[in-house]
This record gives C-alpha cells, sequence and structure tokens, in this order.
C-alpha cells in the first residue's frame, strides 16, 4: 500500500476551540492551516438550508425546539455561540450559501446531510451547482437513501458514506451506488481494512476521532483523510 497523504479535515470547524458549525469555528480551522472543513445541514420550515448537526436547536443556540419547526429569519435570531464561551456571543447559525460564498478557493467542504426530510439531497445539489464549484464539495450521509438520491439527481458530485464497520456486502453497495469514499468509525479502522479498501479503489476517511490516541491510530493505518475536532493537532504530527 502506497503512502497518500492524510486530508485534516476539521469536524464543524475548530469545534475543540469554538462553537461548532459557526464562522469562528471554520475561520478557525483555516487559520490553522486546515483546507478542508466538515459541516451539516438541514432544511427551514421555509426550506433553507442551514448548518447545524442536531435535529434541535437547544444543545447549540440560546433556541429551543427542531431545527425544522423554525423558519431561517427565527433561526437566524438566535444566539450560536455564548452556550459555548461568553467570548463567542453572537455567532449565528449559518445557511450553506452563506459558506459556500464565504470559502470559495479557500477551502473543500465536506457536506453532512442530515434529518429525514424528503428532498434534501437533490437541495443541497441545486445550491452547490448554483455557487459553481461542485468538485470542491463533498457530500456524506449516515443514510443510504440520500446517497441514492444525490448519485440519481447529481453524479458529478464526490460522495462518502458514514460507517459504523465495512464488510464486503457494504463495499459492493458502495461500487454499485458510485461512491468513492467509504468512511469508517475510528474504532473500527486497523491497516488491514485501509489496506482492502484502497485496494478496491476506494479512498477512506475514518470520523468519530475524538482523542488524540484514535487520531495517531487512523494515521498509522494509512487513512486518506479524517474528521478531527483539534486540527491543529493532527496538522503537528503530520509535521512531524
Amino acid at each position: 500500500m502506497s503512502a497518500r497523504p492524510c486530508l485534516v479535515i476539521a469536524h464543524r470547524g475548530a469545534s475543540s476551540y469554538a462553537p461548532e458549525n459557526t464562522f469562528a469555528a471554520f475561520d478557525l480551522a483555516l487559520a490553522m492551516g486546515a483546507h478542508h472543513l466538515e459541516l451539516d445541514v438541514q432544511m427551514t420550515r421555509d426550506e433553507h438550508l442551514v448548518v447545524i448537526h442536531d435535529d434541535l436547536v437547544d444543545r447549540t443556540s440560546d433556541g429551543n425546539g427542531p431545527v425544522n419547526s423554525h423558519t431561517l429569519a427565527q433561526l437566524q435570531a438566535l444566539d450560536a455561540g455564548a452556550w459555548f464561551d461568553a467570548k463567542f456571543a453572537g455567532e449565528r447559525i449559518l445557511t450553506l450559501q452563506a459558506l459556500l460564498e464565504r470559502y470559495r478557493g479557500r477551502a473543500h467542504l465536506h457536506v453532512e446531510i442530515k434529518g429525514k426530510t424528503e428532498g434534501l439531497s437533490e437541495r443541497t445539489a441545486d445550491i452547490i451547482r448554483r455557487a459553481g464549484w461542485p468538485q470542491a464539495v463533498t457530500i456524506t450521509s449516515f443514510q443510504k437513501d440520500k446517497l441514492q438520491a444525490l448519485r440519481a439527481y447529481a453524479p458529478e458530485l464526490p460522495a462518502g458514506w458514514l460507517l459504523r464497520n465495512i464488510d464486503d456486502d457494504i463495499t459492493g453497495a458502495a461500487t454499485r451506488l458510485g461512491i468513492g469514499q467509504p468512511c469508517p468509525k475510528a474504532e473500527w479502522v486497523t491497516p488491514e481494512l485501509v489496506t482492502r479498501l484502497r485496494e478496491a479503489g476506494f479512498n477512506v476517511r475514518a470520523w468519530g476521532v475524538s482523542n488524540v490516541d484514535l487520531m495517531l491510530r487512523c494515521v498509522q493505518a494509512g487513512v486518506d483523510g479524517m474528521t478531527v475536532n483539534f486540527p491543529d493537532k493532527l496538522i503537528a504530527r503530520l509535521g512531524k
């Protein structure tokens, strides 16, 4: 297995140091030297795409209730920073469009499709296409049906399938779907798994890298990239 660079993908931005999925977290990740940003999208009640992980706004804002029960205006009136630290008060819930505009030419985005909303894959693809940089965006999801819809509607967009573990049935399904990036959970990553997937023509990206020990384990296994909340630590390790 030949060595390849390991992509440093800032998970919801530099989310160990700033409130996740905000400009503060994404800007900090770029300042640290990460050029790949991971984020989550869901749909509002009035069918805008916003950048937030949870189905509820409660954990990461001063609001409450489901994301899809709010309009965009209601969500953008919430404070999305003070929950993390008072110095981040005033950070807002972002739209996917705003991220595409801010980071055009500066980063590759890894957009995870969340929730059960019908048409979310297609709406995400439409916004990326209008922004004019589809090859600088990778779409990911745990949901096979969302990825199937994406491949049918926007086959030009790179896609990754977020998985717990990966067996032969999964690799066969990924091949049939045209998904080039299976994404195993970090605790399941081994050198043998990476070798098997690489030899099958896949690019291997780990997720759930919750601590430095798991980060080092994935580096040593030879993954092609991983999402980390602390991109500075991975950049420092790869630079040694």
